[in-house]
């Protein structure tokens, strides 16, 4: 197996000590870390939808998405309580193990994301893009809902962004 080999896989029960190692690794400095009990809530309602990033048998980062109502997101404050029937996909959250970012390896995890999407029949993905993350969602087809009020939990550049699952 090449250094850079990846699986992609669905989260399971024991990948989650290393799913919240990751997220506070990413967020506790800026204080947008949400803890375990938060995480988990929202990947209850949607396992389907989660998925890990594996290098050699490690997990070097993560993506919790769930379907949620369009222009509207998670309170990062509280715990997903209610599961929605929408066509629109939130990527919750998405954190890549810092000494791999910038080698477009959350690019490619985003790509096989939107796949996912697309074959099960969601039209279109959302998130909310944190500490300057819009400039790039941008480059790879998100627009920007400067209309949508983001819950201040998430920072005070948070954007509401989406994108069509095809095209």
């Amino acid at each position: 197996m090449s250094e850079d080999a990846f699986l992609i896989r669905r989260l399971t029960d024991e990948d989650w000590d290393a799913v919240v190692a990751l997220e506070h690794d990413a967020y506790a400095a800026d204080g947008l870390s949400e803890g375990r009990e938060a995480l988990q809530s929202r990947a209850l309602h949607s396992p389907g939808t989660c998925f890990v990033l594996e290098q050699h048998g490690t997990v070097r980062g993560y993506l919790l998405s769930l379907p949620y109502p369009p222009l509207h997101c998670p309170d990062l404050d509280r715990a997903e309580d209610a599961a929605f029937e929408s066509g629109n996909l939130h990527v919750h959250d998405l954190v890549i193990a810092e000494d791999l970012r910038g080698r477009n390896v959350a690019l490619e995890f985003m790509r096989y994301f939107r796949a996912r999407a697309e074959e099960l029949g969601f039209e279109r993905i959302s998130m909310v893009a944190v500490r300057g993350a819009d400039i790039l969602l941008r480059i790879i087809g998100y627009r920007a809902h400067k209309e949508v009020a983001v819950p201040a939990s998430y920072g005070r550049r948070a954007v509401y962004m989406s994108m069509p699952v095809h095209g």
